[in-house]
């Protein structure tokens, strides 16, 4: 008999999620039978606290954590790593007992993806759009792979300026500035990456003009659905090597599975079932 599981995501705007299809593939490779929930609050007419309280009794094992509470879970959460605290965001809880464990698989899925396209070369200077929850992991995932500068732009200038004061003890050499200009602070950068919705189903458009991306090298959009932004789009047309935010969503999924059910996947077969569904 198969083991099972119950999964789910919080989040707003997740409709065309691929979560769900992701950690049920997962599952099959390892026999276990995972059902997995979307769960936006509003359409619960719950706060998104009570949709987590709801989860953590409702015989989930874990869930993830989407656009806009991957920052707002963290009180609510035991964090045993010291870097998911320095992040500052959770996209991947684990209830044990009655205790709710937050994880950041955004920060390892970054990595992941970048290393799989760029291998081992360095970011360089880098503007990166967006310093909410997935930038911070976004960001110290640019720490640990080496970039030299990051430039930030936020509409929120506190929260660039609280994840800039996050980075310091661990990117102590690291070059940051903040910006309100995302095409001037992108003159000069080699790469240029969003993490804003801009893009998004629902969220259409670009948060940088195509003539500020001519001198970049390379481009990383956090958004995946759809997977062919204008944002990466218009990189691509600049001759920009291209990140797709897919690959992000695959790594963090692959490491959220882990964390779930303490098992591995076939990353090669997992990646062709998903891209066949």
């Amino acid at each position: 008999m198969k083991d099972t599981f119950r999964l789910g995501l919080i989040g707003d705007n997740i409709s065309r999620s691929r979560s769900p299809l992701l950690h049920r593939l997962a599952g099959d490779q390892n026999n276990i039978a995972v059902t997995y929930d979307r769960l936006v609050p509003k359409d619960l007419n719950e706060t998104f606290q009570q949709t987590l309280a709801y989860c953590q009794t409702g015989g989930y094992r874990g869930i993830n954590v989407t656009y806009p509470y991957k920052e707002r879970v963290m009180p609510a959460l035991r964090i045993n790593d010291p870097l998911v605290r320095a992040i500052g965001a959770a996209n991947t809880v684990v209830f044990e007992g009655d205790a709710a464990v937050g994880h950041n698989t955004d920060y390892s899925g970054f990595v992941a993806a970048y290393q799989r396209v760029r291998q081992d070369v360095k970011p360089g200077p880098v503007l990166m759009i967006g310093a909410g929850g997935v930038g911070r992991a976004v960001a110290f995932g640019l720490a640990k792979l080496g970039a030299a500068e990051l430039r930030l732009v936020d509409r929120d200038t506190a929260k660039a300026q609280a994840l800039a004061k996050a980075l310091k003890p661990v990117a102590p050499d690291m070059k940051i500035s903040i910006s309100d200009d995302a095409s001037g602070a992108a003159d000069g950068a080699e790469g240029l990456i969003n993490c804003t919705p801009v893009g998004m189903v629902g969220y259409d458009g670009t948060p940088l003009p195509s003539t500020a991306m001519a001198n970049a090298k390379w481009a990383f959009d956090a958004v995946y659905t759809p997977v062919n932004t204008q944002f990466l789009n218009d990189a691509a047309a600049q001759g920009l090597t291209v990140i797709s935010g897919w690959e992000l969503f695959f790594f963090q999924g692959v490491h959220a599975w882990r964390i779930f059910s303490g098992q591995t996947v076939d990353e090669t077969r997992l990646r062709d079932d998903l891209l066949l569904s």
